[in-house]
């Protein structure tokens, strides 16, 4: 009876956390702080300077507001100093998507730990009872906790290399553009208007600190820590000293266009040479198997048949 009552609690505080959730998700458009301030004075001006009347409180203000608060200091104290660095970090080399913030983020960490939490603590109860309740609840804490992180790390990696794929292609567009007799911002404005993808994204980004103030070299030294791609680094590296040293952009970009070529064609030849390797476990633990017991098969069964005759 004492377990059917711990597994209904549990059921029960799993069943509130994912309606927590799902709140937390239907309510990430909503303003606070200093947005939400800016929103009212947009809305001054926009009614010609009336003040329209505040809203009346519903239960994401009264209850999910609160609630998440709460997770949201959970994982923040529970993420060290070195982590947070980290964190932005990825989140720059992931285009930082809009609902993946910082502060979602840790609000997810406690709502992961808690949930998943819970359920390897129901998970272990059934299978072994108050020892693999606990340990279940550890484990399943832990991966809750972890999950945004790895989540933010596979959209960073995406990135990353879409990134990369497309540097020589751009890289194309860019020289084509400059020989042809445009300026270097005009031909970053050729490629963030026409063209598409997340390294497109970067160098649109670049053309706007341009626009409202920065140097070309400050913009381009800016662009080089929001990615990991190394080639993109380079490249940044290369505007900047062509840039402060008077050297020709347009030969800079052409020689620059020739080494992806190069290096794309010699990581394609590399992932190519990686193959017979990554095919080799597959063959050895799956087709080798069922070979043997198409081609050895009938002949065993032959000898057992005909040592049943003796």
């Amino acid at each position: 009876m004492g377990d059917v009552l711990l597994a209904g609690g549990g059921l029960a505080l799993f069943i509130g956390l994912t309606i927590l959730v799902v709140s937390l998700a239907l309510s990430g458009g909503s303003r606070t702080g200093v947005s939400r301030g800016l929103h009212s004075i947009d809305q001054v001006y926009a009614a010609g300077g009336t003040v329209a009347a505040p809203e009346a409180d519903g239960f994401s203000s009264r209850v999910v507001a609160p609630m998440s608060g709460r997770v949201t200091r959970i994982g923040r104290q529970l993420t060290p100093g070195g982590t947070l660095t980290r964190l932005r970090r990825w989140l720059n080399y992931a285009g930082n998507p809009p609902f993946w913030t910082v502060d979602r983020i840790f609000s997810l960490k406690g709502i992961g730990l808690l949930a998943l939490g819970v359920v390897g603590a129901l998970a272990g109860l059934f299978i072994d009872g108050a020892i693999g309740a606990i340990l279940g609840g550890l484990v399943g804490a832990v991966m809750g906790y972890y999950v945004p992180d790895l989540i933010i790390y596979q959209l960073g990696y995406n990135r990353q290399e879409l990134i990369r794929q497309s540097m020589p292609d751009v890289l194309d567009i860019l020289t084509v553009s400059v020989e042809a007799g445009l300026g270097f911002d005009a031909a970053l404005a050729q490629v963030a208007r026409y063209g598409r993808g997340p390294l497109v994204g970067e160098f649109a980004r670049s053309l706007q600190e341009m626009q409202i103030g920065l140097s070309r070299v400050e913009a381009m030294r800016a662009l080089a820590p929001r990615t990991r791609v190394i080639e993109l680094r380079t490249f940044c590296s290369v505007v900047v000293q062509a840039s402060e040293l008077g050297v020709p952009i347009a030969t800079v970009l052409r020689e620059q266009a020739k080494e992806m070529r190069v290096r794309r064609r010699q990581r394609a030849e590399e992932i190519a040479q990686k193959i017979p390797v990554k095919i080799l476990f597959p063959l050895i633990f799956c087709l080798f198997p069922s070979l043997f017991i198409v081609v050895i098969g009938p002949g065993v069964i032959n000898i057992i048949n005909g040592l049943d005759m003796f």
